[in-house]
């Protein structure tokens, strides 16, 4: 199985709308479509294609999140913002798109998106019910109750583990764990009786 983003239907999405391609360019892109898609099809390959929509309330909502957040703000771009009064002209060229390539034998799904997990739960079924597959048991194992471990090793003290700095607890806003005092390793004088 494989899997790719909707990029390549983008020529008709964002590339149209953005003007990142010329008329003809968008027209070619239209009329090879279904071209293409027939001879992945007539290869062997079924081919399945899926649109995940989203409302425009929960879209915003999305940016302002990518923006906000430090570890999501690489999501975010210029073409997002300057896309945000164009809601209309979106919707306008995936109807379009639509038109000329939500074909019998390549239809479109749509998944509702506003929640992403209910939306991955729908296709991943959805996927499921268009390909057929048989079902493999897993091989039986059998699973130890409990875990030999041996009590004679010392493991490395925690406070000489080079760990990584726990970043995420900034990004997350999380407090920060205590660090661990490290102990001052002293020798023992031995009192040499004469």
């Amino acid at each position: 199985m494989v899997l790719f983003d909707r990029s390549w239907y983008n020529r008709a999405g964002v590339e149209k709308v953005m003007g990142f391609c010329t008329e003809e360019e968008y027209i070619e892109f239209l009329r090879s479509v279904p071209i293409f898609e027939s001879l992945l099809q007539r290869s062997g390959i079924i081919l399945l294609k899926y649109w995940f929509s989203v409302g425009p309330d929960e879209q915003m909502s999305r940016l302002k999140r990518r923006y906000s957040l430090p570890h999501k703000r690489w999501k975010l771009s210029q073409t997002d913002i300057d896309s945000l009064d164009m809601w209309t002209d979106y919707s306008k060229a995936k109807d379009d798109m639509f038109i000329y390539t939500n074909l019998e034998s390549s239809p479109w799904t749509v998944i509702p998106s506003d929640s992403k997990r209910h939306a991955q739960l729908d296709c991943m079924w959805d996927i499921l019910k268009k390909i057929p597959f048989e079902e493999i048991p897993p091989e039986k194992i059998d699973f130890p109750d409990e875990r030999i471990i041996q009590e004679n090793y010392v493991r490395m003290p925690i406070d000489e583990i080079p760990f990584a700095p726990l970043y995420h607890q900034k990004f997350m806003g999380l407090k920060p764990v205590p660090k661990v005092k490290k102990v001052k390793k002293t020798e023992k004088k031995k009192k040499i009786k004469k």
